[in-house]
């Protein structure tokens, strides 16, 4: 029996006839339940629909966690509109809960006058039990008034639409989640076609199981048409894209794709090494998806071997390429050290996990930004740039082939794992929207010195091994300029200077700096990486109410853009919201002696809009009143 109460917020049924601009919705269950699966899907059925979206995975840490039990919840939350939506959302307006651990976990993160629909069927004594209840709560969540309820005995309702077919009752049950993924789209209006193909596409040497998992989807759909309320209860309304091809792009995808648009532009192959490790892994598989863009992948047996083979490529004339987490960029320091000294392009993707450690290795973090600057042995000066969004790691991944490329010098490029798992709406651009990359090559019979420098980039001279006339000593010892070995103190310094300028020299390509909001006033936010969402919104919000604030997002954290010190002084206080304890706000301090202040966050989860603008209206009083 279905329980339904909508009419505080929905009214009686008249609530179909409405839009709103946009909904959060989290898929929540057991690790086994398939959350991601049918996330996944709503968030395609969402974009299909013409919506802006934004995604957020949220993983178990444990590997697997004992089934019904609080640690082994996984979720995934759909934030989607008319508008761009830019973060996964502050609150949860629908929450889609499997069983009681789904619900405990999440039941504070719903929003007031959110939407519960629960899994009744997983609500027995012993789930309730491994949840940490004592009794059902679901009489007291309906009689409370905060949240209006769906409950269906969704176990049930599978098996009795599932009735007939030769199945073990637990193979039926397993279809639920493409029942309450059937359900919630009928709830918002969405089509089920895609889900539907993709069923059939994903089972079709399946038949039996393609029919069972459909005709749960489907049941869920007709079941929503029973409840008693008109349909859909909850329509967002269609976005007002700008002309163009558009796909659901994740995070990882994007670099993969950023990075072959960059080997392409630059006329060299993708040869990447790397090591399997979450959350950075499905780089290194969407990489191997695309041999015929001669892309060449190796797993390699460590993280020490796998930045070995990404330098080895690029000294052989190729793009080398490493994708890891934390706590393989500390095992590659060595290896990017030697990168350093040998002026070979490469690039080291590192998304970011919670830590140290093993940590929190599903959770999202921004901490290893003092080791992409630090972390190495001796002056080794390695450019650093972060992607904002899902999307974003396309421009910035292609960006860090152009320096790594043209500077030759190998470049680490930030993500984390909410951007990296998160997906968006992306407009694919064409050939012609990216710029070639191009370098002047070695003539031959042109005399050749290893360590001649272009003028512009400071950049070395890369003369191919096997070529007459280009023979030269590499390794991890200090050269002089023609590329022999020199123990001269002189000498040791006058190459330090040059790598250290070489990567400093980057700031004359970096665009200016784009101020959203005031261009100056009583507070600049500055942030990096995937706060920009949250930063980005609580700034338009502040702005729009008459607060003199201002928003800098920064992509390159080393060189920082040469213009950021004036922006600052524009500005009585800065700001610097970061999930770490303060990394580039000590950076700035020390680079320009302001008195910046910190917002710091280390919960494994992204910012809330809510929290920083309540952090920015904090400091504004503060500041107001000479505090």
């Amino acid at each position: 029996m279905s329980t339904v109460d909508t009419q505080k917020r929905y009214g009686t049924g008249s609530r179909g006839s409405d839009s709103i601009q946009s909904s959060a919705v989290r898929f929540s269950g057991d690790s086994g339940d398939g959350m991601q699966v049918v996330g996944e899907m709503f968030a395609t059925c969402a974009a299909l629909s013409g919506a802006y979206l934004h995604t957020f995975p949220d993983y178990p840490a444990e590997i697997r966690a004992p089934a019904g039990t609080l640690p082994g919840v996984s979720a995934f939350q759909i934030h989607f509109g008319s508008q761009d939506v830019e973060t996964q959302g502050d609150w949860v307006d629908t929450l889609v809960a499997m069983n009681p651990a789904a619900l405990r976990v999440n039941i504070d993160e719903v929003a007031e006058g959110g939407l519960l629909l629960v899994n009744t069927g997983a609500f027995t004594e012993d789930n309730l039990s491994r949840a940490d209840y004592t009794d059902s709560p679901l009489d007291a969540l309906s009689a409370s008034g905060r949240y209006h309820t769906v409950f269906v005995n969704i176990n049930q309702r599978v098996l009795d639409a599932l009735k007939g077919m030769d199945f073990p009752t637990s193979d039926k049950i397993r279809c639920k989640n493409f029942f309450a993924l059937g359900l919630t789209c009928r709830l918002y209006g969405l089509s089920i076609d895609y889900p539907r193909d993709w069923i059939s596409n994903k089972w079709g040497n399946k038949p039996a199981l393609a029919l069972a998992n459909e005709t749960a989807l489907e049941a869920g759909y007709t079941h929503a048409e029973k409840l008693e309320v008109r349909l859909p209860l909850l329509c967002v309304d269609r976005a007002l894209l700008p002309d163009g091809i558009y796909r659901k792009i994740s995070g990882n995808e994007a670099m993969a794709l950023g990075l072959i648009a960059g080997s392409e532009k630059s006329w060299r192959e993708i040869v990447c090494g790397s090591y399997p490790i979450t959350p950075a892994t499905p780089i290194l598989e969407e990489l191997a998806q695309h041999k015929h863009f001669m892309v060449k992948t190796v797993q390699a047996e460590d993280e020490i071997s796998a930045i070995g083979i990404a330098i080895g490529a690029s000294y052989a004339g190729h793009l080398g390429v490493t994708s890891t987490s934390g706590p393989g960029l500390c095992l590659k320091s060595e290896g990017l050290g030697l990168a350093v000294m040998t002026e070979l392009p490469l690039v080291v993707i590192d998304v970011m996990r919670a830590g140290p450690s093993t940590g929190l290795p599903t959770k999202t973090e921004q901490a290893d930004l003092f080791m992409a600057l630090f972390g190495r042995h001796g002056e080794s000066p390695v450019p650093v740039l972060a992607a904002r969004s899902p999307s974003d790691c396309f421009r910035t991944a292609f960006e860090a082939v152009q320096v790594a490329v043209m500077c030759r010098t190998p470049v680490i490029v930030l993500s984390d794992a909410s951007i990296g798992n998160g997906s968006e709406q992306w407009r694919v651009p064409t050939p012609d929207d990216l710029p070639e990359i191009e370098i002047d090559p070695m003539k031959r019979g042109e005399s050749y010195k290893p360590y001649e420098r272009d003028p512009v980039t400071g950049a070395r001279r890369l003369g191919l091994p096997g070529r007459p006339g280009f023979e030269h000593r590499i390794g991890g010892l200090e050269k002089d300029e023609k590329g022999q070995i020199s123990q001269d103190p002189a000498n040791h310094e006058h190459m330090v200077e040059m790598r250290a300028r070489k990567v400093q020299a980057i700031t004359r390509f970096i665009p200016p700096t784009e101020v959203a909001g005031a261009r100056e006033g009583d507070l600049l936010v500055v942030g990096w990486g995937g706060s920009y969402g949250a930063i980005s919104l609580a700034v338009k919000h502040l702005h729009r109410d008459g607060y003199s604030v201002g928003h800098v997002h920064l992509r390159y954290l080393h060189p920082l853009p040469s213009d950021l010190g004036q922006i600052i002084t524009c500005f009585k206080n800065v700001l610097v919201p970061e999930l770490n304890q303060g990394q580039l706000a000590m950076v700035l301090r020390a680079a320009y002696l302001r008195d910046v202040q910190t917002f710091s966050r280390m919960q494994g989860r992204p910012f809330r809009i809510s929290e920083i603008r309540d952090r920015m209206e904090t400091l504004l009083k503060q500041s107001s009143r000479g505090g």
